[in-house]
């Protein structure tokens, strides 16, 4: 017989309902509703206790410990559900429940039908740890993903956890690595490692011109820029020559001719010492042989293109770069599906300022479905994150966030995370984490699996470190010692 935890009270909504309980019912909780022939799923979304006699206009402790000592310790449990839908077939009711309704625990089994059908294992309920959570590939690529937390939280492991899922699907995942964590990761189908060098030759004009550093309002220099670089292109089509060498030598003979204004000879100057700035600051990075960063991408392994030694600028160039060119290859169907999880998502797509990538990432979170790419946008500043990318990726997988004005900006691009699940996002321990959107069936507190492969990520251990070097320095002074002591017993 399934124990009634307790009924419903008060007015209803078809998506809301209250009810007085007669044990605590834990937040994220799952219940079952029974009404008019319904068996009606629900999630626990506030709890609150307290008295019919002890009111908090009572200001006296003796007062409420005088009232204790009549009625004894007679307490309310008052909990707000929100309905999901029925259960099996998750169709919302057309009508509230009535007050009297009984209310259960939902049971394992019902449970396990409702998140065991996806392909990707996240994790176990929190409230239910004998129930597996799996999402759905399909939906979570497709509809692309945001994972945020604060630093240490348990981002990478997540990451891994759903990379592993994807590699044992066949998948593609592609991850722009900007502090080379999972370089040397143990993934079942082995890490494909990327380094990013560019090939200028491939470079789009507006990204040479980031790198480059032309400063939108220099129009001179912006103008003779791209004539050199419309100049060498031509030229490195049809010769071996060098894109860089040849815009040099271009810029200088056009600086040489008589016929230059002597108004825009500084222009023409300041444009070929950037490009040798250029030259000197990519030099290592920059291979006029390299093959396209997208051609070297392998189905079935993890692809990690290791940002960790570029700086900002340059890594916006290769992840615009990338986005760009898989989503070409992808309407050619010349690529397989990918799944681009991008680190630093608000390094990359700023709230307030424009970037390269935040043009691909926002036409992918877009055109993205249509062609089989999608964004995974990882983040610990949502507040700092592009707000218009974020509110694209309809999947959600949020971990603990502790400054309030970060989970109020999740909160908007979130319509499914209410106001009690929000102020749980401090609380979370790590790896514990709010799953919502169309990968999952219904929102759901889940913890996590641990990835069972190396990571390179993580907090070091600063002491041990310090032991480890104080213990070197101490081995070195003792074997100077050991030296200058066999020399002078040697000289005896």
């Amino acid at each position: 017989m399934v124990e009634t935890l307790g009924v419903c009270i008060g007015e209803a909504t078809p998506s809301h309902a209250s009810f007085i309980a007669r044990t605590m019912p834990k937040l994220g909780e799952y219940v079952v509703l029974h009404f008019d022939g319904m068996r009606v799923l629900g999630m626990v979304e506030s709890v609150s206790r307290g008295s019919a006699s002890i009111s908090g206009d009572i200001l006296s402790p003796e007062v409420v410990e005088r009232i204790l000592s009549f009625e004894g310790e007679e307490q309310y449990i008052k909990a707000k559900v929100r309905l999901l839908g029925e259960v099996g077939s998750l169709t919302m009711p057309r009508i509230p429940p009535p007050p009297g309704a009984r209310v259960h625990r939902a049971d394992a089994e019902t449970l396990r039908e409702i998140f065991g059908r996806g392909n990707i294992k996240l994790g176990r309920l929190l409230t239910h740890p004998e129930v597996e959570v799996y999402v759905d590939a399909n939906r979570m690529i497709t509809r692309h993903l945001a994972i945020l937390a604060i630093t240490g939280a348990g981002k990478s492991n997540t990451v891994s956890v759903i990379v592993e899922g994807l590699l044992k699907l066949s998948g593609m995942p592609v991850i722009f690595d900007m502090h080379s964590e999972y370089v040397n990761a143990e993934f079942s189908g082995g890490v494909k490692r990327i380094l990013p060098r560019l090939n200028p030759v491939y470079l789009l004009y507006g990204e040479l011109k980031r790198l480059v550093n032309i400063d939108e309002k220099a129009y001179i220099q912006e103008r003779y820029l791209r004539e050199a670089h419309s100049h060498a292109l031509e030229l490195v089509q049809t010769s071996p020559a060098s894109l860089v060498d040849e815009m040099l030598s271009y810029l200088e003979e056009v600086y040489r001719s008589e016929d230059i204004p002597a108004s825009e000879k500084n222009s023409i100057s300041g444009v070929i010492g950037k490009l040798m700035d250029f030259r000197e600051k990519y030099g290592d990075i920059l291979d006029e042989h390299a093959p396209e960063l997208v051609e070297q991408f392998e189905q079935g392994r993890a692809n990690v293109i290791d940002l960790g030694s570029v700086d900002e600028e340059y890594a916006d160039v290769i992840v615009s770069h990338v986005l760009r060119k898989l989503l070409h290859r992808r309407k050619q169907r010349q690529i397989a599906p990918a799944f681009c999880i991008l680190e630093e998502a608000h390094i990359l797509a700023p709230a307030y300022r424009p970037t390269l990538s935040k043009y691909w990432i926002d036409r992918i979170a877009r055109e993205g479905r249509k062609f089989g790419i999608g964004l995974c946008l990882v983040s610990q500043r949502p507040k700092s994150l592009d707000p218009n990318s974020l509110s694209q990726a309809n999947n959600a997988i949020i971990m603990r966030l502790v400054e309030p004005s970060d989970q109020r900006h999740v909160q908007q691009a979130s319509e499914r995370l209410s106001d009690d699940l929000l102020a749980q996002l401090s609380s979370l321990n790590i790896g514990e984490a709010v799953v919502l959107g169309l990968m999952t069936r219904i929102p759901a507190l889940v913890k996590i699996d641990r990835f069972e492969g190396k990571l390179s990520g993580g907090d070091p251990d600063i002491v041990e470190e310090w032991q480890e070097r104080m213990r070197g320095e101490e081995d070195e002074l003792e074997r100077a010692s050991r030296e200058v002591e066999e020399l002078y017993s040697g000289m005896e």
